[in-house]
């Protein structure tokens, strides 16, 4: 089971940095091409569709890759009867959007561009099915070969884009193909191992219709929660904040990244681990939790120190380094967000989603009348003391949770081994701070010095050197 895990969280690890990395470079690149402005549409309209995307799919995919992990013979009428289903929903979702930015006073090409790509939820969310598929039989390397090289070629193009004088809109419409390019592969690859049922099976779509509304409500409502401050931004901000707002949100990508593909590998492991006993269960979850304070802890302490300097470096603007203390506040949200993802994933698969759902519309309650509170006063400062104080309330419901209903969340356990390396990782901060100019050079430095305390910290853990090259030597 470790081997598949690993190899699972791997998959989806690469899958997620190639999308994180292609990503923070686009983003980059509208910054560096085109401007703040032109980046807080493409943001605002990513945002709108994010969220609509998520309403319409994110739920559906995890309801069904639970079922079909424990009921793989129901393949075929999850394939096609679920993709009517999704197809449904993503029609919803995309009317819904454009009623709503229709009434909200945007510019007429920052409503354009939000038109072009909220059609981008129709492909994504259907192959959010197929994905669903590959992910409960894990085999999530499926995904990965069928988006990565997508992935990477759509980035020169839509570079290409920018240069040719296209704007936001023909980056919206890149978007858009590339991911009917993406459903083009997984369908391809699903039919030679799949035949589809194609009697559309309505008891099978009412009955997910009826199970599938908490999970939209949790992933839905969750995900309006992250975005919402780009939503108060937009309108009490304007575009120009949304582009700062979004330059520093970037820069928490690649432990999203981390943290998205480490709990979705180990989702299916936590499932099957539930008629096991809780004490596998809390192993699962208390390994993920401290693999993940690993990166956040570090990474927080690597932000508070050279926060600007990765600014200047990333998006080369005066104004985006301006934004370095709210980047500061914003990375301590990822502390919290270490327990937030495996201690969500735990309730899901012990059929406690109902205190998700308590978790992400309180959070989502407290979000919308704090932002508008802190974002109308302080603006970006705002935004960014808003998230951190949501981050950890969020943390506290799922804490309360898991303990109330399972078994207590032992901190200490996940933290003494990440905290002794965000120590170490501390000193050589302040020592590269203090004598080496260059952000890429203390960049390079800290990253292998890091890699090497880690690795030398994991080999202890496993008995030694001697140990570990015995073991690579028997495999």
């Amino acid at each position: 089971m470790g081997k598949r895990l690993l190899g699972n969280s791997f998959s989806i690890f690469v899958t997620r940095l190639t999308q994180s990395i292609t990503t923070f470079a686009l983003s980059a690149f509208i910054a560096r091409l085109l401007g703040a402005y032109e980046l807080g549409q493409y943001l605002l309209a990513f945002g709108y569709y994010f969220i609509f995307m998520s309403l319409a799919s994110q739920g559906v995919k995890v309801l069904f890759t639970r079922e079909l992990s424990r009921h793989p013979e129901q393949t075929p009428t999850y394939l096609v009867s679920g993709t009517l289903l999704q197809l449904l929903f993503s029609t919803i979702a995309y009317a819904v959007l454009v009623l709503i930015v229709y009434f909200l006073p945007y510019q007429d090409n920052t409503t354009l561009v939000c038109y072009v790509m909220g059609l981008t939820i129709f492909p994504f969310s259907l192959s959010n099915i197929s994905e669903a598929i590959f992910q409960s039989k894990e085999k999530m390397y499926l995904i990965t070969a069928t988006t990565v090289p997508v992935y990477i070629l759509r980035l020169p193009v839509m570079i290409w884009a920018m240069q040719a004088g296209y704007g936001v809109v023909g980056l919206s419409l890149v978007m858009f193909f590339s991911e009917i390019l993406i459903l083009f592969f997984q369908w391809g690859l699903l039919l030679r191992s799949v035949m589809p049922c194609w009697k559309i099976d309505r008891a099978f779509i009412r009955q997910s219709v009826q199970s599938v509304r908490t999970f939209v409500a949790i992933e839905g409502v969750s995900v309006i929660n992250a975005r919402m401050q780009i939503l108060i931004l937009s309108v009490l901000g304007g575009e120009v904040i949304v582009g700062l707002y979004g330059a520093i949100m970037q820069l928490m990508q690649p432990f999203d990244i981390l943290s998205t593909s480490l709990t979705v590998g180990v989702f299916p492991s936590i499932s099957k681990a539930v008629d096991l006993g809780q004490h596998k269960q809390r192993q699962l979850a208390e390994m993920s939790m401290e693999m993940l304070l690993m990166v956040s802890l570090p990474l927080v302490t690597a932000l508070i120190f050279f926060g600007k300097e990765l600014l200047n470096l990333v998006y080369h603007r005066p104004d985006f380094g301006n934004a370095a203390v709210p980047l500061a506040i914003v990375s301590l949200g990822l502390i919290a967000s270490s327990y937030i993802r495996p201690l969500s994933y735990l309730l899901v698969a012990n059929r406690l989603e109902h205190i998700n759902m308590r978790e992400v519309m309180v959070t989502t309650t407290l979000t919308g009348i704090t932002g508008i509170i802190l974002i109308s006063q302080f603006q970006l400062m705002g935004a960014a003391v808003c998230v951190l104080l949501m981050r950890f309330i969020s943390l506290g419901q799922y804490v309360y949770g898991v303990s109330f209903n399972l078994f207590s969340v032992r901190f200490w356990k996940s933290l003494k081994r990440p905290l002794l390396i965000t120590a170490l990782m501390t000193l050589v901060f302040w020592v590269l701070e203090s004598h080496v100019q260059e952000i890429l050079k203390i960049t390079t430095i800290s990253t292998v010095v890091y890699l090497l305390l880690v690795g030398a910290m994991v080999t202890f853990q496993a008995g030694g050197v001697r140990v570990v090259y015995t073991k690579l030597l028997q495999k």
